[in-house]
């Protein structure tokens, strides 16, 4: 675990020196200040835990130093020192943003209780930055029921318990980060599940989103930050597209995972820390490997696991069944009944080849749903998947209504019902209507008008 830093905030040397040794007895690390400027910008380029200010001092006081801090949305928790007669003074602070006060003279006790009520409030309020970053993302529990589910819920269950690394290997879409996040939540790990996908942030600023910074670090650096390494402390790091990032991030990588340490970038202090490395990636590792996409050192150390997550193309029994729960899902998000699914829309579910796997069969039932009021789902399914809709019965009569067999009027007629689906589809868009007809945009307009359709 880390060890947290406190920064005390006095005018007097003497009573930074007594709370000093008091915190250094409690296994914390101690920086001093003068005034609440130097505080300030201490802050600004130190990892700090925790403050601990007296109210009156030069340059700037106890006071503005909280407001500033709550202003500029700057993280430490605050403890104000206050004497006998200035409560009303602590009370203002603690309306900034203060969590607790100290009244001198005070004793061991005291300030011992107090900084470790502080030093929890400030994890606290970390694990639930993260964890409302995480419920902003959103994810669902596993759904299937087939052999190749039933076999990953096996082997989520075996590694879970086990302090090693995982490697998930699966094509996009299929939920390697749902593994992931199922394999923290099934370990007795206690602290944040953290994920990072590392195609989706620049080279540049990657190595800052996982180390993190000081202030100064690089140009645009102007405060410190907690990287993702240091928030998933006691949980749970799970690095998606691994085979993505720089070799030279991947031999720093390497060598976090030898030692357990890091370093935030512009700083020379080791930061301990206990957590397990989840990683993910969409290639065959060996091959990635081979091709120096992915340092082979680096592939055996991650390679602790590895589980391999099925395509939804081998999930043939549970394609109807999630078609069915995102139908739902997103149905009730637009505050309306489901669109049922036709016999030719769940066959023609089945047949697809789902090269977007579970999360392109997500969208496509968020525009089923979406448009399902206006038009047949099956419609929609057809475009999208590339199948042929399948067209209303033709009722044809018997011999005894012969008469009413001419041939044009049942042809204007199938014209028609085939053209206002087309339309319905493309919402009136005449050029998108043509293309699912296979006609040319010229021959739709004449059936329009023969046809007298508006």
């Amino acid at each position: 675990m880390p060890r947290h830093t406190v920064l005390v905030v006095d005018d007097e040397v003497k009573m930074q020196r007594v709370l000093e040794i008091m915190l250094d007895d409690m296994g914390l690390d101690v920086l001093r200040a003068d005034n609440g400027q130097a505080a300030l910008d201490l802050v600004m380029r130190e990892q700090v835990d925790l403050i601990i200010t007296d109210m009156r001092m030069p340059v700037m006081d106890g006071i503005t130093l909280v407001r500033t801090l709550h202003e500029r949305n700057l993280l430490p928790p605050t403890i104000v020192i206050t004497a006998h007669g200035t409560v009303e003074s602590a009370v203002a602070a603690m309306r900034y943003g203060a969590v607790d006060y100290l009244m001198r003279p005070f004793e061991v006790e005291t300030v011992e209780l107090a900084v470790r009520r502080a030093l929890n409030l400030g994890h606290m309020q970390r694990e639930n930055r993260f964890l409302r970053e995480a419920l902003a993302q959103g994810w669902q529990d596993f759904i299937g029921r087939s052999a190749v589910m039933r076999e990953l819920y096996q082997l989520i269950d075996e590694v879970a318990p086990a302090n090693v690394p995982v490697l998930i290997v699966g094509e996009t879409g299929t939920g390697k980060e749902l593994v992931a996040r199922a394999i923290h939540q099934a370990s007795k790990r206690a602290g944040l599940f953290v994920a990072i996908n590392c195609a989706a942030v620049p080279d540049n600023l990657l190595e800052s989103e996982l180390f993190g910074h000081v202030r100064g670090a690089f140009t645009g650096a102007i405060a410190e930050r907690v990287g993702k390494f240091e928030a998933a402390d006691g949980g749970t790091l799970f690095l998606d597209e691994i085979t993505e990032m720089p070799a030279t991030l991947q031999a720093r990588l390497l060598r976090v995972l030898q030692e357990s340490v890091i370093e935030r970038l512009g700083s020379n202090r080791a930061i301990e820390l206990d957590l397990r490395v989840i990683a993910a990636t969409n290639r065959e590792p060996r091959l990635a490997v081979a091709e120096q996409r992915l340092r082979e050192d680096l592939f055996y150390r991650l390679d602790g696991f590895r589980i391999d997550v099925p395509p939804l193309r081998a999930r043939g029994e549970d394609i109807e069944l999630l078609a069915e729960h995102f139908l739902e899902q997103q149905a009730r998000g637009l505050g309306r009944e489901p669109p049922q699914l036709s016999s030719f829309a769940r066959e023609a579910l089945r047949k697809h080849a789902w090269p977007g796997n579970v999360r392109e069969l997500e969208n496509l039932m968020a525009r089923v749903a979406l448009v399902a009021p206006r038009s047949d789902p099956d419609t929609v399914l057809a475009r999208e998947l590339g199948v042929t809709t399948p067209s209303a019965p033709l009722v044809i009569g018997s011999a005894a209504d012969a008469d009413n067999l001419h041939l044009q009027p049942r042809i204007d007629a199938l014209e028609r019902q085939l053209i206002e689906a087309a339309l319905a589809a493309a919402h009136d868009n005449k050029a998108r209507a043509a293309r699912l007809l296979d006609v040319s945009e010229r021959t739709l307009w004449y059936k329009l008008k023969k046809l007298d359709i508006k």
